[in-house]
């Protein structure tokens, strides 16, 4: 078992994580999807995600399976990993909050969807996503294996390159030119400097 205090900062962060998504699932549970992008390959990087956020961890966290993929790790790096972990929690749940029951885990539309660009999507189209990198980081500086401590950046990087190019199509086609317009003035994934105070 390799559960010392970073693991355990790991383990704890998982909770929150987990209660965030159940929740905001819960109430978009009611809203109809009436447009879906959703295929075998979207369903698989999902499913990658899973396995490197959740099942690799657990797996190295309670069992020897992983161990032969230890390594040292800097004195600092439970530290920043548990900052990053902290900040990557808010920027889930802000997205979440912000997003409401526009919110699905496949790529689609709600029946009642809008463009959300306010709070801190005035900031980032893809402040989920974010998240999950800063929880990649955060994950890799927490435990130090080399399968399970990067499985959720390498997940996360093949769900962003496939994914977000998908889903800013299917966005355009759906909200055209105001799209395109948000698309100028924001950032992906990170906040474009000099733009965030713009109309």
């Amino acid at each position: 078992m390799n559960l010392h205090a970073p693991q355990a900062i790991f383990l704890i962060g998982l909770l929150p994580y987990v209660a965030i998504r159940s929740v905001y699932r819960k109430r978009a549970a009611g809203a109809t999807t009436t447009v879906t992008r959703s295929n075998q390959r979207d369903r698989f990087l999902v499913l990658l995600v899973v396995l490197g956020q959740i099942v690799l961890p657990l797996l190295y966290l309670f069992s020897p399976w992983l161990d032969f993929a230890n390594h040292a790790s800097p004195s600092l790096a439970p530290w920043l990993g548990a900052a990053t972990w902290l900040v990557g929690l808010w920027v889930f749940w802000r997205s979440h909050a912000d997003l409401g029951t526009n919110w699905s885990v496949s790529l689609g539309l709600r029946s009642t969807h809008r463009l959300v660009t306010q709070g801190i999507y005035h900031l980032v189209r893809h402040p989920m996503y974010a998240a999950f990198i800063l929880f990649g980081v955060a994950q890799a500086l927490l435990l130090p294996n080399w399968i399970a401590g990067t499985s959720a950046l390498v997940a996360v990087a093949l769900l962003c390159v496939i994914r977000i190019p998908n889903e800013e199509a299917m966005m355009c086609e759906f909200f055209g030119q105001e799209y395109r317009d948000y698309m100028k003035r924001t950032g992906g994934v990170i906040p474009r400097l000099g733009t965030a105070n713009e109309a």
